[in-house]
């Protein structure tokens, strides 16, 4: 059965409908990760099992900081860490990335992932609830050294197939690559994932031009 999702990405209130607050949060791999991710063509059996592990930790966390904010009176909803998109259009009814981004967590870097002030090697999560909280600023500043002076395209280096350029994404291609590496793994559980674009390049642990 394919996944059936909106053609637009999902607001708070379409998702709970008295929606106050989007709360997001970066969940960093430890360095080890990444490094064992920076050889060959396929994703590392370590970076598949982080995939599988933090998709776990993110329901996990979730759960419980909705359950802590029922307990003060609050509503939540609780969005899946991923695989909530159309899998021929390959567009997401709700992106944890684009509401990170929108939260002030970090800004975009040229392999389209987001840059936060612990870097982009890691991954994102995100609920709705009706608490009201006070909004993190946005920064201003570019986080990517291409976008903040040209002096980097490591990631585009990085990327073995060549599903990201300086000037274009091909996210199909890119899907491609994330299903062969699925297929590798079939041992851990679903693990559609790549991730050599952000595996030990100046932004993966870190904002650079911070």
């Amino acid at each position: 059965m394919k996944k059936v999702v909106s053609e637009t990405h999902s607001l708070p209130k379409e998702l709970l409908e008295n929606a106050e607050t989007v709360i997001t949060y970066f969940i960093p791999f430890d360095e080890s990760i990444a490094y064992s991710n920076i050889g060959g063509v396929y994703a590392s059996r370590e970076w598949a099992i982080a995939y599988v592990e933090t998709n776990k930790l993110i329901t996990e966390l979730n759960k419980a900081l909705a359950e802590a904010l029922k307990d003060r009176g609050y509503d939540a909803a609780i969005l899946p860490p991923t695989h909530n998109f159309d899998e021929e259009k390959l567009v997401s009814d709700w992106s944890h990335k684009h509401v990170a981004f929108i939260a002030g967590l970090g800004k975009f870097g040229l392999h389209r992932m987001l840059i936060t002030d612990k870097g982009c090697c890691g991954r994102l999560g995100s609920l709705i609830t009706s608490a009201k909280i006070e909004p993190t600023k946005r920064p201003e500043k570019e986080f990517c050294l291409y976008f903040f002076n040209g002096s980097c395209m490591e990631c585009v280096k990085k990327c073995v197939f060549g599903a990201l350029k300086k000037d274009s994404f091909d996210r199909r291609k890119c899907y491609e690559i994330c299903l062969s590496n699925d297929k590798r793994y079939p041992d851990l559980g679903v693990t559609d994932v790549c991730g050599k674009c952000v595996c030990v390049v100046p932004c993966s642990f870190t904002n650079p031009v911070k």
